[in-house]
């Protein structure tokens, strides 16, 4: 996950935990020791959202159709191709790598910058990778649950992912110049097809009894079996009754 992406998923799920309310042993919970700063995170985040992203992503869905959306969408995926692979190399999967590495040469001459998924069409399927799942499947820890102010849920791990994803991305080396534009365009545009994508998700993440603690369980739940970490999955889906999984 590069760093606008995890921008937009941490607006989008912080906005489905704010406002709830509820009170709670905050930092007393083993499965969130720092739950009282977590859900100020939460409010703070769910401002953002309401103020800014959601009313921008409903635009967004107003003035453009389905087609248009699904070519934007993977045009945004094919720039992140590059760090799945660099990401799969890391990992010690070079078959994955090589496919991403494919799906992004035949995307941006064939699918026309990416525009269109036509490495999807010959079969060969798209994954994602980011440097916070290497970590994780090195063995390092995720450690406590965090919600951090416009990044969202996230953890000490995922953290220092991010960073490292930064570090890697050359466009954030050099002058300012038209790159600099450029890039701002597709962080922007990135923000607003992922936030427009989750509008439905977070309107029944916010119906919940307690959005905050459903979306905790399901970030960490989800997080885990990203980096492959099956068992941990599985104990964090069962701390998640079926009618919070019902959305």
């Amino acid at each position: 996950m590069n760093v606008s992406n995890a921008l937009l998923a941490g607006l989008a799920l912080a906005a489905a935990g704010a406002g709830s309310g509820c009170t709670t042993a905050a930092d007393h919970n083993p499965a969130d020791p720092y739950e009282s700063f977590n859900r100020s995170m939460y409010r703070f985040n769910d401002g953002a959202d309401r103020a800014v992203l959601q009313p921008a992503a409903k635009v967004y869905r107003t003035v453009t159709n389905e087609p248009t959306r699904e070519g934007v969408d993977n045009f945004l995926s094919n720039i992140k191709e590059p760090f799945t692979a660099a990401n799969q190399l890391l990992q010690g999967k070079p078959a994955d790598a090589g496919a991403a590495a494919g799906r992004f040469l035949i995307n941006t001459t064939l699918g026309l910058v990416g525009i269109f998924d036509t490495a999807g069409a010959l079969g060969i399927d798209r994954k994602t990778e980011d440097f916070g799942q290497t970590l994780g499947v090195w063995g390092v820890q995720a450690g406590p649950y965090l919600v951090m102010p416009f990044l969202g849920s996230t953890n000490p791990r995922d953290l220092v992912g991010m960073l490292a994803d930064a570090a890697l991305n050359p466009l954030n080396y050099g002058r300012f110049d038209s790159r600099y534009a450029a890039l701002a365009g597709i962080v922007t545009l990135d923000a607003l097809a992922s936030r427009e994508g989750a509008i439905e998700t977070v309107d029944s993440v916010r119906d919940q009894v307690d959005p905050y603690t459903t979306v905790r369980r399901f970030s960490v739940r989800n997080r885990a079996l990203a980096v492959g970490n099956t068992e941990l999955a599985t104990i964090e889906l069962d701390k998640v009754s079926d009618d919070e999984l019902d959305f």
